[in-house]
């Protein structure tokens, strides 16, 4: 008999990961979200990136986002690629930071233009100061089940990879499957190989539902005991190498999955739903969530 977790944890990446994806949005916009997460019961929320405005110009107000917020009891993650990046989350409080490189060697040199040893040897000095200052450190991995450059990624390079950022002192490895061309299948083969070296607590899904397969892979993984997902409220954020499709796996349709299966999340559908409307509004879009949009069909009959 499988045996689901008994509560699984949501990183809630719709402000960060999501938004940089989406037309511009106002602070206040973005506060009012993040706000309305916590409210909901999401513990764990991605507020910003201390990346390069040049790069990123959706994540420029991440400093005053996160200053204007007032939320002790929940886990405030900010990605910082660089050290500049760290000390800047750090002067406004944040306690966890995110790094991200790839199993892609292709993406990577497409990404960030540097090679994947490169990349990693960049954060010596982000984990250096992380633990100094004792601040957990979140590592993602990018193209875990396939590159838009490179084609198939052997899950060998995704172990290595991974195991990299662990011995570097990351607590956790959110596996990134950006593209969303993972199946069950691949969930299952490449999890074969990472849980004969790495324990299940320390590994999170990142799935995005380019090709609709999303929630059936997230499903696949909670089967193997992964009992971390990141999503994105109302599915926010889309696929830059898939015109036209969808990006991050929508947080309602998560917890809808987990509520089904009777796994504990600690989350309001409803205020999560509500949370998700209200920024799509601020967007002039509709939430990419199934679960939203049919709550939403019902509060309106």
């Amino acid at each position: 008999m499988t045996q689901f977790p008994a509560c699984v944890r949501i990183v809630e990446v719709g402000a960060r990961d999501g938004l940089q994806n989406e037309a511009a949005v106002t602070s206040q916009d973005k506060i009012e979200l993040i706000n309305a997460l916590a409210n909901a019961g999401l513990n764990d929320i991605e507020a910003g990136a201390f990346v390069s405005p040049k790069w990123v110009p959706q994540m420029a107000d991440s400093r005053d986002v996160i200053n204007a917020l007032n939320l002790p009891n929940v886990n405030l993650s900010a990605l910082t690629p660089n050290l500049r990046g760290a000390e800047a989350a750090h002067q406004v409080g944040i306690k966890e930071f995110a790094i991200f490189t790839a199993a892609s060697e292709a993406f990577c040199q497409k990404n960030i233009n540097c090679s994947i040893d490169e990349s990693i040897d960049r954060f010596k000095e982000v984990m250096d100061f992380a633990k100094e200052n004792n601040i957990r450190v979140r590592g993602y991995v990018s193209c875990v089940m396939g590159c838009p450059y490179q084609g198939d990624v052997d899950y060998a390079d995704v172990l290595k990879v991974s195991q990299r950022l662990l011995d570097l002192g990351c607590y956790e490895i959110s596996l990134g499957d950006t593209i969303g061309v993972g199946t069950a299948k691949k969930v299952d083969e490449l999890l074969d190989l990472l849980l004969q070296h790495i324990d299940k607590s320390k590994l999170a899904v990142h799935f995005h539902d380019t090709y609709g397969q999303a929630l059936t892979n997230i499903y696949t993984a909670l089967m193997r005991g992964i009992s971390t997902v990141d999503s994105a409220v109302a599915g926010l954020g889309g696929c830059p190498y898939a015109k036209g499709a969808s990006g991050n796996v929508a947080t309602e349709d998560v917890v809808y999955l987990l509520q089904g299966l009777g796994i504990e999340h600690g989350i309001d559908l409803e205020r999560l739903a509500k949370a998700g409307w209200a920024i799509c509004s601020a967007l002039n879009k509709q939430p990419v969530s199934k679960v939203s949009l049919a709550l939403k069909n019902t509060q309106n009959n």
